[in-house]
């Protein structure tokens, strides 16, 4: 990274229901904003979801980068699954962020200690 490249985050469904909710004691880093695809059907599948909170959740997207499931991705979830068989929807946020080369933001406690991913907490209220 050179001195005009800022820092890539990815960040996980918590960290993303904590800044909606305005539950960050901190406001997030300066930096880049990515989800996994996973982090979005996470956010928008819930089954209580009331009309304001997913037009929150879609004002959120709106101004992120939603990262796929790459080749890249799909093989890294696989190796973590058979490593460490951890569940789908966090092997491939942690894949998505291995491959981006982005700093995992989470406050899962399996994830922010999972060799070979770069995670950190964020400090909620």
């Amino acid at each position: 990274m050179n001195g005009n490249e800022q820092p890539l985050f990815l960040l996980d469904t918590n960290v993303v229901l904590y800044l909606i909710g305005n539950r960050l004691v901190d406001p997030l880093p300066v930096g880049q904003f990515s989800i996994s695809i996973i982090t979005e059907i996470e956010l928008l599948s819930y089954s209580n979801l009331s009309l304001d909170e997913e037009e929150k959740i879609r004002s959120f997207l709106s101004q992120v980068t939603v990262a796929p499931i790459e080749i890249l991705v799909k093989e890294q979830t696989i190796a973590l699954r058979k490593q460490y068989r951890i569940k789908l929807p966090d092997a491939i946020i942690a894949a998505t962020a291995t491959a981006l080369k982005a700093i995992l933001l989470t406050n899962d406690g399996g994830l922010l200690n999972l060799p070979g991913v770069h995670a950190e907490s964020v400090a909620i209220m």
